[in-house]
């Protein structure tokens, strides 16, 4: 007796529908690298004197 899988591939075999879907589809793409789906830019030019920290400034502008 045969299985349903079993008949499921006999009807699919028969079918040119199906074996034209099966050629189109029936593989998977290759697999993306994570390196080529992010890609990294800054969204301004960096400032340098943007990111030092002065203590003296910050004491003048908090507390006096």
């Amino acid at each position: 007796m045969p299985t349903d899988t079993s008949t499921a591939a006999l009807r699919t075999e028969q079918d040119p529908d199906a074996a034209a879907r099966r050629a189109r589809f029936g593989h998977l793409p290759p697999p993306v690298r994570l390196q080529d789906t992010v890609e990294e830019r800054p969204g301004t030019v960096p400032d340098p004197s943007r990111d030092t920290y002065n203590a003296d400034e910050w004491l003048v502008r908090y507390c006096l």
